[in-house]
């Protein structure tokens, strides 16, 4: 058994040794490296070229992550207050709004300055005349007959002057009626200068005539009506039964209220 063994093995040998001569014998190829990487740049290990063509094929590809930056925390200091800008145009008005709410009650107010105890701050008069006047002199004073309202008595009846105690301002009104075929001419008195003038021509029907005007009175000034004579009669007229002359004032706002 073991000399058959030995058989086998001697003919093994000899079948290999035969191969080696009869085939060419091929030289191991010796395998060098090769730089794929510039001087200042590291080697990529095979593990990461590996990664690099895992990562082109879709099936292995990673989803990209892009960072969200925080602006705030990039947000520097506040800057200066800029020059004020040109105004814009104006714009359409708008529609108006609801009513609002009332307001709350404001405060009691401070207690005004003390009134005089002495004056009343009131004054007006209302005076007629029922009998017609001729002008006998070259001024004549017009007196009234007929009182319908003198407040305070500050119209003096006898002197036909509206005598002033509360300084301001006043209104005062003369409505007379012409005599036909004379003339009419009388003058509204502020102490002793006219201030204005009636005057109405000579025709042979009769008409009312009127003037009005304001004064600014002092305390002690007086207003009163007058007629004035020219080279043709002067006259007004009325009657017993009705008023045709009327006087009237009133104080439209005191000096000191």
């Amino acid at each position: 058994m073991s000399a058959v063994f030995l058989l086998l093995l001697v003919a093994t040998s000899s079948i290999g040794a035969a191969l080696e001569k009869g085939l060419p014998r091929r030289e191991a190829r010796r395998l060098s490296c090769v730089r794929c990487c510039g001087p200042s740049e590291q080697p990529v290990s095979i593990i990461s070229s590996r990664y690099t063509r895992m990562s082109s094929d879709p099936a292995f590809s990673v989803p990209k992550v892009q960072p969200t930056i925080d602006i705030t925390i990039l947000k520097g200091e506040k800057g200066e207050m800029g020059e004020k800008g040109y105004p814009g145009a104006v714009g359409k008005e708008g529609e108006r709004g609801l009513r609002g709410f009332n307001g709350r009650k404001g405060q009691k107010g401070q207690p005004g300055p003390q009134g005089h105890s002495c004056k009343q701050l009131y004054a007006a008069f209302s005076v007629g005349r029922r009998k017609p006047l001729h002008s006998s002199d070259y001024f004549q004073q017009v007196i009234f007959d007929t009182e319908f309202v003198n407040l305070y008595k500050h119209f003096n009846m006898f002197s036909g002057k509206f005598f002033c105690y509360v300084p301001g301002i006043y209104y005062f009104s003369l409505n007379v009626h012409t005599w036909n075929f004379k003339e009419t001419y009388l003058h509204l008195m502020k102490n002793e200068k006219e201030v204005a003038i009636l005057y109405a021509q000579p025709s042979d029907r009769s008409i009312m005539q009127s003037q009005s005007l304001m004064l600014d009175l002092q305390e002690g000034e007086e207003v009163w009506v007058r007629m004035f004579k020219r080279e043709r009669e002067n006259a007004i007229y009325s009657e017993e039964s009705d008023v045709y002359i009327i006087f009237n004032g009133h104080l439209i706002k005191p000096a000191v209220e």
